[in-house]
């Protein structure tokens, strides 16, 4: 693998778009045929095939958005872990996600890759989407102002990103081969609009295009969208590589405007393509199109001899764990704050759920990362509290189903040929073994491996009886402690799905007594099952173990006692992989297992309870009004526990504004489908999703979009609305420094048009101190009084005089003007 080029002088000359161009073009024209079509083709699972002859190194790509990956998925090479994209739009800070994408391009440049596959800016069409924590907002505006600055961030690093998944990836039922039907206008102030800014306002060096059909084509074959909108209206001149499968089709790939088909050796393009060129099915031209675009990235990332990169001199080295704590804190959101609940007072703190002692720090899916270190929120207020004064009871586990080995697990495995023989050797971060692609130990090859052993040691945290078991298919020999538990086969059944089969339910092999703090050997030897190939070359496995079940009334009557005992109770609530997570839609939005039932008791047995909501996006919260402070952590990354600790105490303030509307519960979300009927999804609610469906439909959520307390208070003294900017003034009226979020709301007054009843227009923060006074001007965007004509096929705009709200919040207005256009 090539590593990523060394950035070596500052500043990029005028003419260096220029001298790139010429350098693409020379190379393009020392390429045949059968050169340029390979190029178009991935490699291998991650990077695309150096053309020495031209200078051209191997382009390599990784998962973000949180992390780089890298080309293995391995606790070898660790990842800083930032919080969820949920989080990271709730800061509606633009500055700080260009500050995240600069730290992750310097995490790319050390693991060697050149371009991140990341952001996602779909939007939260519906509160069920399972990936949306992989995702900004249900607003437009503010998901493509975050996505911007992320963008901006990772490329002032010299690395690219590919924005994703272009278009209308807005939920994962079905999304390999649904077709979403969107009509013009939402099609284009909803869904395009997050990718339309991203490309105006930060020139992304890619576009990943997505599994899904819209209106009846294949993104990745999708001329009008890729072609004629991306490339022609908006002027993207960067490289569209495909999601990893989505391209199915050779000539209707490459007449789409699709320049890399991912991932390799086997794809719809190399011999292929070269193939359909010959037999004049496919043009020349598209493919050299094409490669013109691959070989401008490899230009920009200084890939290419004799061009020069479009970064020589990277950003200043930035402290990965100290950025990841001031975005998780920056992010949290308190939704609820009753008498002064928060800060925290000096006293005791009973603090409960399994979440708070095992935190779930990100989302499951292609955005999982291995970092070197997590602290839960048990490690973060025991660092932070006087010693002693933190106790800690399970109270209640969102699953009791059996996970991959964890905690108290040091595994490594051992891979083997057909004969017995070592192939390779390689460490586990866990019991998860997910190896696709390339993506083995050292000396292994997909051939010629036959069995891999997971072995290793594991100390119990807690005496008595614990559960161990297997996921996935083949032959499974698992011992522990000296006991044989299973020896046989897992078959797959006549209708399972191969990935679930591999990713699906675990299976309970055996039970062993064990005694906390001693330690015991584990094994789990596994012959392939080779006939059970999944689609990408991969090897999918599981050791799986469950800690002694208890009764769950005895565990929530434990936090009980332990809450009444205390001054303050803290509980923190969780949903798990099988609930959030790439591959799947939620079916409900409760939180899983007894949690609701721990808080309400805890909260009966001490009213100043605070509930820490560990979720990546919304769920119902049914006791919300019955505890003293709710607080919403997102996946809060590696740093969440330190960050938590941070805002409890009153070190820093929680600064986060809801990026998504919570619903009281999902009877009340006025738009709710997923699921495809007959291979169509329609998106039938048009303009109205988020919190456009609510002003529609007169209905009231739980928490509005935009809404977050503070520990201080802020007065709006004034506003001056025109038709380009508006000013406006504000005092911080608390006792410490605050910082605020100021809305702006557009809401036409005499429509001639069907318009949302509001809109998000614009937003700014300042930071003040206790009595000081600051103004802000913050743009108005000509978009924001525009629609898309859909007789004219543009935008048109709508003349009239419009209300302008100076908000906190949605739902918390402080100062109107009027605007006229």
């Amino acid at each position: 693998m090539m590593a990523a080029p060394a950035l070596q002088r500052g500043g990029t000359d005028v003419n260096d778009d220029a001298v790139r161009e010429a350098a693409v073009e020379a190379a393009l024209a020392q390429l045949d045929l059968d050169a340029k079509t390979r190029l178009l083709a991935g490699r291998d699972m991650w990077s695309l095939p150096a053309l020495p002859e031209i200078g051209l190194g191997s382009l390599v790509m990784s998962d973000g958005p949180i992390g780089v990956r890298g080309v293995r998925w391995t606790a070898d090479d660790p990842s800083v872990a930032l919080p969820s994209p949920t989080a990271l739009a709730a800061t509606w800070d633009p500055a700080l996600a260009r500050r995240a994408g600069r730290l992750l391009a310097q995490e790319a440049r050390r693991k060697g890759v050149h371009v991140l596959l990341a952001p996602t800016v779909n939007l939260h069409r519906t509160p069920l989407g399972g990936r949306h924590f992989e995702a900004y907002s249900e607003d437009p505006y503010l998901t493509g102002a975050i996505g911007t600055g992320y963008v901006q961030g990772v490329q002032d690093g010299g690395v690219g990103t590919t924005v994703k998944h272009f278009v209308g990836n807005d939920a994962e039922t079905d999304r390999f081969t649904v077709d979403n039907r969107i009509a013009p206008r939402p099609l284009r102030e909803l869904y395009l609009a997050p990718f339309e800014a991203i490309v105006t306002n930060a020139h992304p060096w890619g576009i990943m295009t997505a599994y899904n059909q819209v209106n009846g084509v294949t993104m990745t074959e999708h001329r009008y969208l890729v072609n004629e909108v991306l490339r022609g209206e908006w002027g993207f001149d960067g490289s569209n590589v495909s999601d990893w499968m989505a391209a199915r089709s050779t000539v209707g790939d490459i007449t789409g405007g699709l320049d890399v088909a991912m991932p390799g050796p086997g794809t719809v393009y190399g011999e292929a393509l070269a193939a359909a060129v010959r037999s004049g099915e496919a043009a020349e031209a598209d493919v050299d199109t094409a490669v013109r675009n691959v070989l401008r990235l490899a230009a920009r990332v200084g890939a290419l001899e004799g061009a020069p990169a479009a970064v020589t001199e990277p950003p200043a080295p930035i402290d990965g764990d100290a950025l990841a704590r001031e975005i998780a804190r920056r992010g949290f959101v308190l939704v609820r704050n009753e008498n002064g609940a928060l800060p925290l007072k000096p006293g005791t703190v009973a603090l409960s759920g399994a979440a708070a002692r095992d935190a779930r720090v990100l989302g499951g899916g292609s955005a999982q990362v291995f970092p070197e270190h997590v602290v839960s929120p048990l490690d973060g207020l025991t660092a932070a509290l006087p010693e002693g004064s933190v106790s800690y009871v399970i109270g209640a586990d969102p699953s009791d189903e059996l996970a991959p080995a964890d905690q108290g697990f040091t595994l490594h495995a051992v891979c083997r040929d057909a004969a017995g023989n070592v192939l390779g050797e390689g460490t586990l971060p866990n019991g998860q073994v997910q190896w696709i692609g390339d993506d083995l130990p050292a000396g292994v090859t997909h051939d010629a491996l036959a069995s891999i052993e997971v072995t290793g040691s594991f100390t119990p945290r807690e005496t008595g009886a614990h559960a161990f078991g297997t996921r996935g298919l083949g032959a499974f020999t698992l011992t522990v402690a000296g006991r044989e538990l299973f020896d046989g086969v897992q078959e797959m059944g006549p209708e399972t799905d191969p990935f679930e089969a591999f990713f699906g339910s675990p299976v309970e092999r055996g039970t062993v007594e064990l005694t906390a703090g001693e330690t015991v050997e584990v094994s789990l030897r596994h012959t392939l099952a080779k006939e059970f190939a999944a689609p990408l070359p991969a090897v999918m496995f599981s050791f799986v173990h469950l800690g002694p079940r208890r009764d769950p009334d005895e565990l929530i009557a434990e936090a009980v006692e332990a809450a009444r005992a205390a001054d303050t109770a803290v509980v923190v609530v969780a949903t798990t992989e099988r609930v959030e997570s790439e591959g799947f839609d939620r079916k409900d939005l409760a939180l899983p297992g007894r949690q609701d039932d721990l808080v309400r008791a805890v909260a009966a047995a001490n009213p100043n309870t605070v509930v820490v909501v560990n979720a990546g996006s919304p769920v119902e919260l049914p006791w919300r009004d019955d505890v003293a402070a709710v607080l919403l952590s997102w996946f809060p990354g590696q740093e969440g526990g330190a960050a938590l600790a941070d805002v409890l105490t009153g070190a820093e303030e929680p600064g986060g504004r809801l990026p998504t509307t919570w619903p009281v519960a999902l009877a009340d979300a006025p738009v709710t489908e997923v699921t495809p009927t007959d291979g169509v999804l329609a998106y039938a609610e048009g303009l109205f999703i988020g919190y456009r469906a609510w002003d529609k439909a007169g209905a009231v959520p739980a928490y509005p979009f935009g809404h977050g307390l503070g520990y201080t208070t802020w007065s709006y003294d004034s506003v001056i609305a025109g038709p380009e900017s508006v000013t406006v003034r504000l005092t911080n009226t608390g006792d410490r420094p605050g910082r605020e979020t100021v809305q702006l709301y557009l809401a036409p007054l005499h429509d001639t048009v069907e318009r949302p009843a509001r809109w998000l227009a614009a937003f700014a923060g300042v930071e003040a101190a206790p009595g000081e006074t600051v103004e802000t001007t913050i743009p108005l965007p000509r978009r924001a009084f525009e629609i898309w004509d859909e007789e004219k096929n543009a935008w048109t705009l709508v003349p009239g005089r419009y209300a302008l709200h100076a908000a906190h919040s949605l739902a918390d207005t402080r100062l109107t003007a009027t605007v006229e256009v």
